[in-house]
């Protein structure tokens, strides 16, 4: 420990290490709070002089450094004829002419020519040519991938099909990606479709050996939940104490212990033991609590990565781990391959084999329509729900504002909803710029060549980084160097030096105080948030083809986005109901016609969704499985025959009545299903020849809303009226509004509404300010919630199922909000039916 005071919080931490309490630790903990740092002046009076210069020569004996460890990249298998580098070159050359069939314009060839010659100088071409392999390798195995983030920065990255979009639609940096100044190595980024990423691993490690290639770890680290469980066993508060203190700290909290939340739990916050547990608690809040793999992030090298770094077998089967995170390999320059899971691959990929089967038309991602005006329509009507990346309500706030009308505005979409350009007060005079509604200026030419695509507004990195270079004199290290101070200054401080050079390189150059200020007001703003452009092209594609794709084939859509989950913003019961909302058919789970997945029934314009199996809550995959099988051979005649046959244990059959999927077997409703699978007997040899049949009784038939309270307890949604139809009478004698009737409110109106939660989100950069989502049967209503409103109200905000707010319309064209001004929980009108909320920060 470094000071005395800290024994207390040591014990406990030697107690959590343990996996027993302080008291039980006895001998195994420090006797006194001696083994702390002391100052020199402090050891020079404690021990002789002869004692602390042999310390001295000892320490000095004992130096490492970093430096020394020796890391070669492996070789990559090239053509017998070929080295790396030519290899290299023919991969570019021939992917060039596939990209661009027609001609090679000039400056795509100065651009590769550049980028060869940085890679083949800094001896990178292994690297691009690894990276190359598991695409291709992907793409064999028919898995879509993509590579995203400051890769899409490089025209050689697109040639070799690495990124998919391409670099003559934006203003490149290729200095983003790799740097000459920057003695770093590059960072390529590429996504798989989540659900078979691992195949893309497992080629990894089988490729270079698990000697060889290792994930990096990730430290996870203390928050106020796992806090308060560690400290409070090692203190040896039961475990129901320690349940009950971490339930009632949640995201809201912003990652602090806050003593209401005891009080709230039923503990009195000034308990000699309470206060200890919750004080050493929010001090390790931070800390390191174990190790983790990262996401994705490999390392592979020429020698034993046991000669190099510390390795351990990670608790998943095959696979190792590296006991550094990606910032410690950074830090010692060593090559990092990104392989991400990424959900909207996979659903792309469903909906493209299903339009293949059900339509005949074979779709790629490069072959998707490019520029559908309807196409933008849509998403400017801020029809997005399920739509990669603006299906959020900020974005789907924006979206009517902005009105993307091609791709480039996509790219601006995904990158402007952020905290970056928001805390930079950069999103209102873009749009007002857009509008027409304000100038737009620049003060040099210069200037005007990196912001006249985003009207004389910095929204992208790159941008900050060609400014700085451009207008304030900055080499292309230096200006890395303040992208890379900006990605950590919040924790770290340390832009203050950039900000001096930057006004004052750009005023040495005539530019105007107030304007570099303005400048270095929003790099302050952008902050870790600020959007590459390149990240946010490769996003904005899958924006556009996820788009096409709930515009001409919504059926299809939601059926791979059902069959993808879990994955995006809103939880299957919304994907329903917005599908239904598009004149979507959807047809319930039957144990007769569904398989596990989602499928289509009917031909080209009148598909229908079939649910599967996979939405009925504790039915088993493998229990799917046998019965579609089964199925096919023999279609089942009645419940016994199922029962026979299909071998499914008795909580599957459980399982599948309370979804109601048995109904065409027994010719009847749920209640009778169930019913009869109780009834069932198993298959034993002694009662076979037995012909007695105790009879079912009839059983009344489940009333809607009983139906209704079935459905989302076995599946989490109902294709039956929605709720709140059933509950609208008693709502409009609260005075209660309906979303859609809201809609037609001016701006400054009072409404009162309610629905059922569907998202809470709080973002970091809402000052506290958290947005509720509604929906009734109408459609969806948009709460504004005041910190002050939400501290006051916070059980109802956070615990209320069909949630009522009384509040002012705040409407900006077609955007419109409502802000609260009183919650009110009417979760006592469902009775015993819970929807499922999907709460973000």
């Amino acid at each position: 420990m470094h000071t005395r005071t800290r024994q207390r919080l040591q014990d406990t931490l030697n107690a959590i290490r343990l996996g027993i309490t302080v008291p039980q630790a006895g001998h195994q903990l420090y006797v006194n709070a001696e083994r702390h740092l002391r100052s020199p002046q402090l050891l020079e009076r404690m021990y002789p002089a002869d004692i602390l210069s042999e310390t001295t020569v000892i320490a000095e004996q004992c130096s490492f450094s970093l430096d020394e460890i020796r890391y070669q990249y492996p070789d990559e298998l090239c053509p017998d004829h070929l080295n790396p580098t030519v290899y290299l070159r023919h991969l570019v050359e021939k992917g060039m002419h596939q990209r661009w069939p027609d001609a090679v314009s000039e400056n795509i060839r100065k651009q590769i020519q550049h980028e060869l010659s940085l890679i083949e100088e800094l001896n990178y071409e292994a690297y691009f040519l690894t990276v190359y392999d598991i695409v291709r390798f992907a793409r064999s195995r028919n898995i879509f991938c993509q590579g995203r983030g400051s890769a899409a920065n490089s025209v050689v990255c697109f040639c070799l099909g690495i990124t998919e979009v391409d670099p003559a639609r934006m203003e490149i940096l290729f200095e983003r990606f790799i740097s000459r100044e920057r003695n770093e190595p590059p960072d390529i980024d590429v996504d798989f479709e989540h659900e078979r990423r691992e195949e893309v691993m497992q080629y990894v490690y089988r490729k270079y050996g698990r000697e060889h290639a290792a994930l990096t770890a990730a430290v996870v680290t203390y928050r106020p939940r796992s806090a308060i469980r560690d400290v409070g066993k090692a203190l040896g508060l039961s475990l129901d104490q320690v349940d009950r203190l971490a339930r009632n700290i949640s995201w809201w909290d912003d990652g602090k212990i806050i003593p209401q939340r005891v009080h709230e739990a039923g503990f009195n916050s000034r308990n000699t033991l309470i206060s200890t547990a919750l004080e050493l608690a929010s001090e390790i809040i931070g800390f390191p609590r174990h190790l983790s793999q990262h996401t994705g992030g490999f390392l592979i090298s020429r020698e034993p990565l046991y000669d190099l770094v510390p390795v351990e077998n990670a608790a998943m089967a095959n696979r190792t781990v590296i006991q550094w995170d990606k910032n410690d390999i950074d830090t010692l320059g060593l090559l990092k391959v990104d392989c991400l899971a990424l959900g909207m691959l996979t659903a792309i990929h469903r909906a493209f084999d299903l339009i293949q089967k059900h339509q005949g038309i074979a779709l790629t991602m490069s072959s998707i329509p490019a520029e559908d005006p309807t196409v933008y329509d849509m998403i400017s009507r801020a029809d997005t729900v399920g739509v990669f990346q603006i299906e959020s309500r900020a974005q789907m706030a924006m979206l009517p504002r902005l009105r993307p009308a091609c791709f480039y505005d996509l790219v601006i979409e995904v990158a402007i909803v952020r905290p970056g350009p928001i805390q930079g007060d950069m999103v209102h005079p873009y749009l007002k710029r857009r509008r027409g509604e304000e100038p737009i200026t620049y003060p040099s030419e210069a200037v005007r060549q990196v912001l006249e695509r985003t009207l004389g507004v910095p929204i992208f990195q790159e941008q900050v980084i060609k400014l700085a270079m451009v207008a304030a004199g900055f080499t292309p290290g230096e200006a890395d160097g303040l992208r890379r101070s900006m990605a950590t200054w919040h924790r770290q401080g340390g832009l203050e030096n950039y900000g001096r050079k930057l006004i004052n390189g750009m005023q040495k150059r005539g530019y105007d105080e107030t304007f570099a200020r303005n400048i270095y007001h929003q790099i302050l703003g952008f902050g870790e948030y600020g959007f590459p452009e390149s990240h946010a092209a490769s996003f904005a594609l899958l924006v556009y083809i996820s788009a096409w794709l709930k515009h001409h084939h919504p059926a299809t859509f939601t059926c791979a986005l059902l069959n993808s989950q879990p994955m995006g913003f809103y939880a299957p019961a919304q994907l329903v109901q917005d599908a239904r909302r598009h004149n979507v058919v959807i047809q319930p789970v039957d144990a007769l016609s569904s398989n596990w997945d989602c499928t289509l029934e009917g031909k080209n314009d009148q598909l229908a969704i079939r649910l599967g199996l996979r939405m009925v809550k504790g039915f088993t995959q493998p229990g799917a499985q046998r019965l579609v099988r089964l199925r096919g051979q023999i279609p089942f005649q009645n419940l016994h025959d199922l029962s026979q046959r299909g071998g499914l244990s008795k909580s599957d059959l459980q399982a599948l009545a309370g979804a109601n999927a048995l109904s065409s077997l027994v010719n009847s409703h749920r209640r009778q299903a169930f019913w009869a699978v109780s009834g069932l007997k198993n298959s034993n040899p002694i009662f076979q020849n037995m012909q007695v049949s105790e009879g079912s009784p009839l059983l009344r038939t489940p009333s809607t809303a009983e139906e209704i309270q079935a459905d989302y307890g076995s599946t989490g949604l109902s294709l039956g009226p929605h709720p709140l139809v059933l509950l609208r009478s008693e709502l409009d004698q609260l005075g209660i509004s309906t979303s859609a009737e809201v809609y037609q409110k001016t701006n400054g109106q009072k409404a009162q509404v309610a629905g059922l939660v569907i998202t809470r989100q709080r973002p970091a950069s809402a000052n506290s300010v958290t947005f509720v989502t509604l929906e009734d049967e109408t459609g969806n209503i948009n709460l504004v919630v005041w910190k002050r409103l939400a501290e006051k109200q916070r059980r109802e905000l956070l615990s209320a199922h069909l949630l009522g707010a009384v509040g002012e319309v705040q409407r900006d064209g077609d955007v419109l909000h409502l802000i609260a001004h009183r919650l009110l929980d009417h979760s006592n009108l469902l009775a015993n039916l819970t929807s499922q909320s999907r709460n973000f920060r």
